[in-house]
């Protein structure tokens, strides 16, 4: 049978990434649908968000290393079945442990999905174009943001919660038969074991980059959890435009990731110091541009934008630095973003509970870019690999690639 063309097996990742992405967020808006039909409060419905992060930081390293030795392809769809029967359990729980433990089953797969699949993509294009085929599967996390969390908010407020965990259980059926079929054999390296895949996580710059997401990140998700009550107590919107504007913030991360990739593969390390600038920037204007309506959706999505872009030069970075074993580093990369986005709720919260006002998450969150950016740059300054040698970014770390005849266009 012959290969399907590699840009469409990019595709297959995109689609897996929308069902993750659109199960990721979705509990946000589905949280008083919940509470009502399980007899609980607001705030206590709120752990389901938190029992997904901790399926994202447990299963990320440990999911990587348990299927070390498993061949790429196959280790992809059995996250992606994971996935599925996490989101399945979740629609058919009978009470509400059921449903936090529906919840951690499903973002275990997470972390070491976007791992395997950052390692597959990159490995799919000829050099020099690999962080735009990363930034290609992550598109589709962003588009969830626009369409899959908006459309399954509204089918769960229509249909109960349990239709919408039900539709992204289907999604993630649709994408195990689009990984099945389009999606290469990627060979592993015959290398690779538990052992050195733990010991690139000792390396410097591997936990730099990653102490790099944890704080930089942060900065976005101090904001972006509390962007719906913004809407509503500070830019003067109703209720019924809290969806737009998150759907408006999901178009800067898109725009966001189809600038990274190309800027990430040209200048690695200045596209990560510049966005994080940028984001420290545009977090301090919202403070202002927020009382103007015009203005703040503007920021909404230039914050929206900036922030994504550091994603993908974050995940080449640990990737290039864990050249000989990138898969368990790229993981565990996505459960440094998963504790930024706990990290930059608590600590915007925090702002807000002391009676700093709305906004002041706003404030917390640049103070968080900052010091990603200090990170970043330290650790751009203590680097002392070869310029050389910094756009292979994964080469070495599986098996010779073909002859790059069919690169991503």
């Amino acid at each position: 049978m012959p290969r399907p063309p590699r840009p469409v097996a990019l595709l297959a990742l995109a689609v897996s990434a929308f069902g993750i992405g659109t199960t990721e967020f979705v509990m946000m808006g589905l949280l008083p649908n919940v509470a009502d039909d399980l007899g609980t409060s607001v705030p206590t419905a709120g752990h389901l968000v938190s029992a997904y992060a901790i399926g994202v930081v447990v299963g990320a390293p440990l999911l990587t290393a348990l299927g070390s030795r498993i061949p790429r392809k196959r280790m992809l769809l059995l996250l992606m079945a994971l996935f599925t029967v996490g989101n399945l359990a979740s629609a058919l729980a009978p009470g509400f442990g059921w449903l936090v433990a529906g919840r951690v089953l499903a973002g275990l797969p997470h972390g070491a999905f976007f791992g395997v699949g950052a390692v597959v993509a990159a490995r799919l294009v000829a050099d020099g174009r690999q962080a735009r085929a990363v930034a290609t599967m992550f598109l589709g996390l962003t588009v969830a943001n626009i369409v899959g969390v908006p459309a399954a908010t509204l089918l769960g407020q229509h249909l109960g919660w349990r239709a919408t965990f039900l539709v992204v259980a289907a999604i993630g059926l649709v994408a195990m038969a689009a990984l099945a079929r389009l999606v290469p054999d990627v060979p592993l390296d015959g290398r690779q074991s538990v052992r050195r895949e733990l010991r690139t996580l000792g390396n410097r710059q591997v936990l730099l980059g990653l102490l790099t997401a944890v704080f930089g990140f942060a900065g976005v998700f101090a904001v972006y959890s509390y962007l719906a009550s913004m809407t509503t107590e500070v830019m003067g919107f109703g209720e019924s435009s809290v969806t737009v504007v998150l759907a408006l913030f999901g178009i800067g991360m898109t725009l966001g990731a189809l600038a990274a990739g190309p800027l990430t593969d040209r200048a690695l390390r200045p596209t990560l110091y510049g966005s994080l600038g940028a984001l420290a920037l545009v977090l301090l204007a919202f403070d202002y541009t927020a009382h103007v309506r015009w203005a703040a959706l503007v920021t909404v999505v230039v914050l929206g934008a900036v922030g994504f872009m550091t994603t993908t030069p974050l995940q080449m970075l640990v990737m290039n630095k864990a050249k000989d074993a990138p898969t368990l580093a790229s993981a565990s990369n996505h459960s440094a973003f998963n504790l930024a986005n706990a990290g930059g709720a608590w600590l915007g919260g925090m702002a807000i509970a002391a009676g700093w006002g709305w906004m002041s998450p706003t404030l917390v969150g640049a103070v968080l870019a900052v010091a990603g950016l200090a990170i970043a740059v330290t650790a751009g300054l203590l680097d002392r690999t070869p310029p050389e040698s910094r756009s292979r970014v994964v080469a070495s770390a599986a098996t010779p690639r073909e002859p790059a005849r069919d690169p991503v266009s």
